[in-house]
């Protein structure tokens, strides 16, 4: 990749503090006892741990604009916006009939479907319910940007269904689809906390920008990976999207590429046995120079991301913490 990286250790010093507010916010939240089979199953999902970048780059958004991010004003509409992802999880992962998330039992697995369903919902309700307790001054705004992210992000998880059952998908409408059930809630997280610190709409509209582009880039990297990290790095198996014949970005641009040799290779390729399969469509995707194609994709939202994020009117130093984790989240081989 041509991205500049840092390590991970400057990247978790510099981002420490962010998630130990996040973490803390999230270990005081308080559910009632009965009936547990409601509550409890929104506990362990919380619990299951992950990045927590949405609210950390909510935080540092917000941080950007000279707000207190210790308060309760700015932290809990960073916490808004991890509970509606958990949520969104949930829910994705009972459509997907996934039976892991984050290595543990997911939710419908380890208690049940109903179960997953009513918690989700519980969840959503949750997400608004701390966004009204910021009791933040522009909280119209804030709520407004929510339901257009929440609603897109469902878009985005509909058109990614429709595609399991369309012959032929667009690298356009493939785009416009991660656009809106990957990058939309990073753009959003972003743009919620610049509101949330009282920024200028022209600086909160950069910042989404800024959010947009930079997980467009991270999603595509996400596909470039599943066929070509390394699996003790990226910690998973590779070829997965290969095996559920995925209409990835690799997928969609070889096609395109592809001479009437290559396709008639690929279309038999599906029919092998899922080692074979993955196996024969990377060797198809190296013929065609498929690697090249997604590095310079990748980097070319990354560096839209960056000429947004330093169009934002504060001076360049106080942005230097989201370069660094844009920068850190596209080092995804570590």
């Amino acid at each position: 990749m041509k991205t500049k990286t840092i390590s991970s250790h400057n990247n978790r010093s510099m981002s420490e503090q962010y998630r130990h507010i996040v973490e803390r916010q999230l270990a005081s939240l308080q559910y009632p006892s009965s009936p547990e089979e409601l509550y409890d199953p929104i506990s362990y999902i919380l619990g299951l741990g992950g990045k927590r970048i949405r609210p950390v780059i909510c935080l540092m958004a917000a941080e950007l604009f000279g707000a207190e991010i210790e308060s309760e004003e700015i932290n809990s509409v960073a916490i808004a916006l991890e509970i509606f992802h958990n949520f969104s999880l949930v829910h994705d992962d009972i459509m997907d009939e996934a039976p892991l998330r984050r290595g543990q039992e997911t939710v419908h697995t380890k208690w049940n479907r109903d179960i997953a369903i009513l918690s989700g919902d519980v969840m959503l309700v949750q997400a608004y319910d701390s966004i009204l307790a910021s009791k933040n001054k522009n909280l119209e705004a804030l709520l407004l940007q929510f339901n257009d992210s929440a609603k897109k992000v469902c878009e985005g998880q509909q058109f990614d269904m429709n595609f399991e059952n369309l012959s032929k998908v667009s690298i356009e409408e493939y785009i416009h689809m991660i656009s809106l059930k990957t990058a939309e809630l990073i753009a959003c997280s972003l743009k919620m906390g610049a509101i949330a610190a009282n920024a200028s709409a022209s600086d909160a509209d950069l910042l989404y920008e800024f959010g947009l582009n930079l997980g467009l880039s991270f999603q595509i990297q996400d596909d470039y990976l599943d066929a070509f990290g390394e699996t003790d790095k990226v910690g998973k198996q590779l070829g997965g999207d290969i095996i559920a014949n995925k209409k990835t970005y690799l997928m969609l641009k070889t096609l395109e590429l592809a001479n009437e040799k290559q396709k008639a290779d690929l279309e038999r390729s599906l029919n092998y046995n899922d080692e074979q399969k993955v196996i024969s469509i990377i060797e198809i995707f190296e013929e065609v120079g498929i690697k090249e194609h997604t590095s310079d994709l990748i980097q070319e939202y990354y560096e839209k991301s960056i000429k947004s994020l330093d169009q934002v009117k504060v001076d360049d130093a106080r942005k230097a913490g989201l370069k660094q984790l844009a920068a850190y989240l596209m080092q995804r081989d570590h």
